[in-house]
């Protein structure tokens, strides 16, 4: 008994076959990105989206099959065959959204998958009940359990290539993709189709209270399934829409803490914590090319009767502005770090010998002497320079901090406005 086939319900199921591939690409990432119950519920939810999808292109392009004699379906295998069909759509989604997938993981998803596509197909046809039995051609049954384990392998492996691609970045490598799984899926339902005898004389035993019939009823349950998968690809992209935000706001938040942990909040220079960061790195790469670097600790002289006679506010301003004007004296690859009050570290990297710091010191003395007006008044201040050098002062980058902290004190003591050097002799007791 030869059979035709309706060529619209024939171009419906290659659509939704196209339609449900598509949606499989989408969801695997989706599944891969979630954790714990989220990643479950993504799991089910997908593995029932996906599963439908396929089970429809069958279904559709059964009943697009037309034989002389009137077809039915039996209810309750069409409905075990939807089933399987999920369980294969869930063991596929599990195998991809794996954090590591080997060849092995892919053959043997691809292997469970394609027998299970395989049985959802012929448990399908069985349901029409026919007397006698269809009988199927062996070559035509091999190929296409074949072609359903290399469909399912080569979906597996395109979806764990794509999953950590947002929807719309790689929408057109999915949708390329899908239209290869689409044909690659529509290509074993109609080699099995073409694989099954009718024999002459064939009737369908199926009765009337338990069957579905007609052309409508397939393009109902195609045009239901593309709606569902539609939904299914919205509520995708939406998750994906609002992961992508809440990582920006994460990045956001993070960015603002490490700024709030490693830079002064008043001027904007890196703090305490920044500043032994950065005076190791240089002690490091002192070490490594065998030169120096320079400490130069610098206190305002005169700062106190700013906030005395201005207020806060015009001692905050001037702070602001003395940090402009230390930056623009030093190199970029220099640190300049606030670490307290009116107290300032300049990290002056790989200077070739001392009286590079010495030089910039002279500059820096000259640039805090220049008035400063804040907010209408004419402010003066000077500052006062200890300067210490790695390795001869101290090869600990702790103790070279305090040297050079020592050695302001004594350019204090002798007059402010001034730098001194480190030197063995001095210490606090020995200061006026």
């Amino acid at each position: 008994m030869t059979g035709f086939y309706n060529a619209n319900l024939v171009a419906l199921s290659l659509v939704v076959a196209i339609f449900a591939s598509y949606t499989a690409l989408e969801l695997a990432g989706r599944v891969s990105h979630k954790q714990g119950r989220s990643s479950r519920i993504w799991l089910v939810c997908g593995a029932i989206s996906m599963g439908t999808g396929v089970w429809s292109m069958h279904f559709v392009g059964m009943l697009a099959f037309h034989l002389p004699i009137a077809l039915a379906y039996d209810v309750t295998l069409t409905a075990l065959s939807m089933l399987i069909a999920i369980a294969a759509s869930a063991a596929a989604l599990y195998v991809v959204s794996r954090s590591v997938v080997t060849l092995r993981n892919l053959a043997g998803g691809a292997t469970l998958m394609g027998i299970g596509i395989a049985a959802m197909h012929y448990l399908g046809m069985h349901a029409i009940r026919m007397s006698p039995p269809i009988e199927y051609k062996a070559d035509l049954f091999i190929a296409s359990i074949a072609i359903a384990i290399g469909a399912s392998f080569a979906a597996l492996w395109i979806s764990f290539q794509l999953r950590d691609q947002s929807f719309g970045g790689a929408i057109f490598r999915k949708l390329g993709s899908a239209v290869l799984m689409g044909l690659a899926i529509t290509g074993m339902h109609y080699t099995g189709m073409a694989a099954a005898e009718f024999a002459p004389g064939s009737i369908c035993s199926v009765g009337p209270s338990s069957s579905m019939t007609s052309s409508a009823l397939a393009m109902l349950i195609g045009i239901t399934t593309i709606v569902i998968l539609t939904i299914t690809l919205g509520v995708s992209a939406l998750d994906a829409h609002f992961a992508a935000k809440l990582t920006q706001a994460l990045q956001t938040t993070n960015a603002q803490l490490s700024e709030l942990a490693l830079y002064d909040s008043l001027t904007g220079l890196p703090n305490r914590m920044l500043l032994d960061d950065r005076m190791g790195q240089a002690a490091s790469s002192a070490e490594r090319n065998g030169r120096s670097f320079a400490l130069l600790f610098i206190d305002l002289d005169r700062f106190k009767p700013v906030n005395d006679s201005f207020g806060h506010a015009v001692g905050d301003a001037l702070l602001k502005t003395v940090a402009q004007r230390l930056v623009s004296c030093v190199r970029a690859v220099d640190t300049v770090a606030r670490i307290g009050g009116d107290e300032f570290v300049i990290v002056l990297s790989g200077i070739g010998e001392p009286k590079d710091a010495a030089m910039v010191s002279g500059k820096i003395l000259d640039e805090l002497s220049r008035p400063f007006f804040i907010e209408s008044h004419e402010v003066d201040i000077s500052g006062s320079i200890g300067i210490s050098v790695y390795p001869q002062d101290a090869k600990d980058v702790k103790t070279l901090k305090a040297k050079a902290d020592l050695a302001m004190y004594h350019a204090k003591q002798n007059g402010r406005n001034n730098y001194r050097f480190f030197a063995p002799g001095m210490s606090i007791s020995n200061l006026a």
